[in-house]
């Protein structure tokens, strides 16, 4: 496949080229209504992940990988634009859009179907963060769910002392949050929706009705699963007669989800956290084998919240991230900020000057030896000061701008040089008086990425999850429940010093969930939203595709396609199957333990661009490691 020039990709040859992803596009269209854009449709071919070797010392990506999509490309439009992980969730956005929805219509006419098309990783019964742009300020909701009332600290810990097991403590109602993705949604959409809230769940009742085929990825995660088969709902739903996962193509129709939404379009986020699904669903955590501690109260009294977004400067433009409960933001911030203090401090790694080089690997481009070098060593740093400081800043202080000040990201980069440093320490910002224990908690959240923009000006990036991929396993009115609460540390204190991320009775816990805005500091453009799942390495595929699209000035699809790399501040990471050889070596004679670990992101990106003709279009692309597209006119 002739790979794309690198010096041209941002520039669309055509003006309006719309490639569209993996599905079975004939159900797509009688489920959806629409017959459009669907005739000359050919799914990208997908390439399986090479079996090699892993280092196993920082957590397994929280699904399974299902291949890597070739021949993906850059979408164009001119109006409006939606990306979503499944390409029935990405034309629902797009029908919005087409009424003149804004762009939180299409989030929400998304999220809806996600719960029914994508129930490994999201879903109503779980929890959303978004960012928002209204054409004139920025605006950050947190749905993030919230410990039961009567949680306590010890939550995950054994008789013994001992922490549970990630399982041990996953599976079941001892790990579900009072959901929080609906209010989100809902406070949202009461700001700066423009269609009904009603009219928004149409088509996901639709699809839930008429029914959806399997896709190839919903089947993976399904046959990989060893605790579905426990479920009685789960079994009865997605497992054949023999007790097999049902095949790919198979139509699964789910009317209790159908109806689910019908009561929730009809009154309301009410209807989720008040009568009968809120009974239903507290009566399932607290009645399966490892029960939790829900209640009525708790749904009742849930609450979204309007946070202050967290802005900062970096080179020429402006990044806008989730602050507190979510270290997403700040991650972001602080590896950004060391990469520019890096860069002012040795100007060999400017990032600029490192633009990736052409590669006969799927991925099509490596980022050079140089430029992973630096990007890992500031991952590093600012996981230190993640695992240390970052929680719910409801319960703890957390010193976001100690944690983002120039003086001391431009400290912490000083500490970067030739050779790795291996595993970073903390730093402590100036001020900072709060001393906590790091955080030993599990790393793994299965998530899903929406993103969209409006023919108004309207944008907004959402990050949405149930946690581990299918959630706690309890499912309840056709959805499934998260298991949030193993987000939290299960430890709560560490050698005598609180941990900052323990459990506590109405806590949200720490995500690393990143929806990113960003914008051109000195005109104020709106310029891309995008954002992705994968757990705690979300920091990690966010910051590079923040690299490739602003500092290498690559398209969209490219910089989404391009090999995952970085550090959890444990080994350094590269993208089984997609890098080369050469990178690992010139990684480890820099000092780097190198662990080449599946790193199934799912990023979905849209960018304001230039076309040849000199006009604004929009230019979006979806990740080629799961089955999203982006669709816009």
């Amino acid at each position: 496949m002739a790979q794309p020039n690198l010096a041209t990709a941002r520039m669309p040859k055509h003006r309006f080229r719309r490639t569209l992803a993996t599905v079975a596009w004939s159900a797509l269209a009688a489920a959806c209504g629409t017959q459009q854009d669907t005739a000359k449709v050919q799914a990208p071919p997908v390439v399986a992940s090479a079996p090699q070797p892993t280092t196993p010392t920082t957590p397994a990506a929280p699904e399974v990988s299902s291949g890597y999509r070739t021949g993906m490309a850059t979408v164009y439009a001119g109006r409006h634009m939606a990306a979503a992980a499944n390409p029935l969730a990405t034309e629902a956005g797009r029908q919005i859009l087409r009424r003149g929805g804004s762009a939180i219509d299409a989030a929400i006419a998304m999220q809806a179907v996600l719960t029914l098309v994508e129930p490994q990783a999201t879903g109503i019964g779980g929890g959303a963060f978004i960012m928002y742009w209204d054409g004139k300020r920025v605006h950050a909701y947190d749905g993030r769910e919230t410990a039961p009332a009567d949680a306590t600290e010890n939550l995950f810990v054994r008789p013994d002392g001992q922490p549970m097991d990630f399982s041990e403590g996953q599976i079941g109602g001892r790990s579900v949050g009072t959901p929080g993705v609906l209010r989100a949604l809902e406070l949202a959409h009461g700001k700066h929706g423009r269609l009904p809230w009603a009219t928004l769940f149409d088509p996901a009742i639709r699809l839930a009705e008429k029914g959806f085929p399997i896709s190839q990825r919903l089947y993976t995660q399904v046959a990989a699963d060893k605790f579905l088969s426990g479920s009685p709902q789960m079994a009865a739903y997605f497992l054949d007669a023999q007790g097999k996962a049902k095949p790919v193509g198979t139509i699964v129709r789910n009317p209790e989800l159908a109806q689910t939404l019908k009561q929730i379009a009809a009154g309301g986020a009410n209807a989720f956290y008040v009568g009968s699904i809120a009974r239903d669903l507290v009566a399932q955590v607290n009645s399966s084998a490892n029960p939790g501690a829900l209640s009525l109260s708790d749904l009742r009294s849930y609450r979204a919240k309007e946070r202050s977004p967290l802005c900062t400067d970096y080179q020429r433009w402006r990044v806008c991230g989730m602050p507190p409960p979510s270290s997403g933001g700040i991650a972001i911030a602080q590896i950004l900020g060391t990469l520019e203090a890096l860069a002012k401090r040795d100007p060999r790694y400017a990032l600029a000057s490192m633009r990736p080089l052409p590669v006969t690997t799927p991925a099509l481009f490596e980022a050079q030896p140089d430029a992973v070098h630096a990007i890992a060593e500031a991952d590093r740093l600012a996981y230190a000061d993640r695992g240390m400081y970052v929680a719910d800043s409801d319960f703890v202080q957390v010193d976001v701008a100690g944690l983002t000040n120039s003086r001391y990201l431009a400290d912490r980069a000083a500490m970067i040089n030739e050779k790795s440093m291996g595993k970073a320490q903390p730093g402590v910002p100036e001020g900072t008086k709060v001393a906590f224990a790091p955080d030993p908690s599990p790393l793994r959240t299965s998530t899903s990425q929406i993103v969209a923009v409006d023919d108004r000006g309207g944008a907004i990036s959402m990050t949405t999850t149930i946690e581990s991929y299918f959630g706690s396993h309890l499912m309840v009115h056709g959805f499934l429940l998260n298991n949030q609460l193993t987000d939290f540390s299960f430890l709560p204190t560490e050698n005598g010093k609180a941990i900052a991320n323990r459990v506590a009775p109405g806590k949200r816990p720490r995500s690393s969930m990143a929806p990113t805005l960003v914008f051109d500091r000195e005109t104020g453009q709106f310029l891309a939203a995008l954002g992705s799942p994968g757990g705690s390495q979300i920091i990690e595929y966010v910051s590079k595709t923040l690299v490739a699209l602003l500092d290498w000035n690559i398209d969209v699809q490219t910089a989404i396609g391009m090999a995952n790399f970085g550090s959890r501040n444990g080994p350094t990471e590269l993208e089984r199957g997609l890098v080369t050889p050469v990178l690992a070596d010139e990684l480890k004679a820099r000092g780097h333990q190198v662990s080449q670990v599946e790193m199934t992101s799912g990023v979905q990106a849209i960018m304001r661009q230039e076309s040849v003709d000199g006009r604004k279009v929009w230019a979006g692309g979806a990740d080629p490691r799961r089955e999203g597209i982006a669709l816009g006119d």
